[in-house]
């Protein structure tokens, strides 16, 4: 490894380091969730975080966009809401000659950072104004797009709980975030410490530690680790393991899955453990990197049958089974 691969791989991983422990100033014990939100950035993907309320969901959020100087927006998600209201619409505007022209009024989406809180409130012709930002980071309105300005990151959350009123995200929709990641309630010395921060005149506040043009950095480094062919092969064949009916599908997954993981999964798998292999150290992409990924990554690219959901079965689960079962590369 050559001085300079070094001093790259040392950048990334100091910066790294130098984000989490601001944000670990505000947010407690949810460490996990502040990896997962971080190498989704820099994976150029977008996270959907799911917790009951009060946990945190959209303060990790807040701390992220204030740690990282990025502009922040949040849309607060409504049965009544409308795509207008998320993308922006065209607007009549009278010049200083009386002459009225139309005039396009940004929305809250033209942003870096955009939270989309509590997104299954609202109807699927809204959630659907989120799809062309989320994949091919522009907004068409009428018959003119307009670029968003990189780093583009959607944080949606969700409550698994309140259901009544909501609406199912679709499958088209769910496949373009790059993690779901699931916030479990705090444990009772991480409760002491929330109320210790929290039940005080002041609060911790986070302080800004890396600028757009360090993260877009970033982002090219990890694209840049190289993987071997035989990983890369584990990570397609831990995706075709969630297909029933194929050569390669594990039998929980014919038993309780009727579809499986999309090529954005295996995707996933790849540029996830390339920020994964950065982050220990390593210009190479391990089998190890790839499981790390799995969970996030997929969890929310399956769909369970009648079976499936009548059991209430874990897809973590499954995919922890998949992974126990699917043999790693022979050297």
């Amino acid at each position: 490894m050559t001085i300079e691969l070094e001093e790259q791989i040392s950048t990334f991983t100091d910066q790294f380091k130098r984000v989490r422990e601001e944000i670990g100033k505000v947010i407690v014990g949810a460490e996990e969730i502040i990896d997962g939100t971080l190498i989704s950035l820099l994976a150029k993907g977008h996270v959907l975080l799911e917790g009951i309320p009060g946990i945190g969901k959209t303060k990790i959020v807040a701390t992220v966009a204030d740690v990282l100087h990025l502009n922040f927006s949040r849309i607060q998600f409504t049965p009544d809401l409308m795509p207008g209201d998320i993308v922006g619409s065209n607007v009549v505007h009278e010049t200083e000659t009386g002459e009225k022209v139309l005039e396009f009024q940004k929305g809250p989406i033209h942003t870096n950072i955009l939270l989309a809180d509590e997104i299954n409130r609202a109807t699927p012709k809204t959630q659907s104004a989120l799809l062309e930002a989320m994949q091919e980071r522009t907004v068409t309105v009428g018959t003119t797009t307009h670029k968003l300005d990189p780093p583009f990151f959607v944080l949606a959350t969700q409550n698994p709980l309140e259901m009544e009123g909501t609406y199912p995200l679709p499958e088209a929709q769910l496949d373009r975030f790059f993690y779901k990641l699931r916030i479990m309630y705090p444990e009772p010395e991480h409760m002491h410490e929330i109320m210790d921060r929290t039940t005080k005149r002041e609060e911790p506040v986070a302080e800004t530690v890396l600028t757009r043009e360090e993260i877009l950095t970033m982002r090219d480094t990890a694209r840049d680790v190289p993987i071997a062919r035989p990983v890369q092969d584990y990570a397609i064949r831990l995706t075709l393991a969630t297909h029933p009916d194929t050569p390669y599908a594990h039998p929980m997954i014919n038993q309780f899955v009727r579809f499986g993981a999309s090529p954005r999964g295996t995707q996933t798998l790849v540029v996830g453990g390339k920020v994964n292999a950065l982050l220990n150290g390593r210009l190479h992409v391990s089998c190890a990197d790839i499981r790390s990924m799995l969970l996030p990554a997929l969890r929310h690219r399956m769909m369970l049958n009648f079976e499936g959901e009548a059991e209430r079965i874990d897809r973590d689960d499954i995919l922890r089974a998949i992974m126990k079962d699917t043999p790693e590369p022979a050297e």
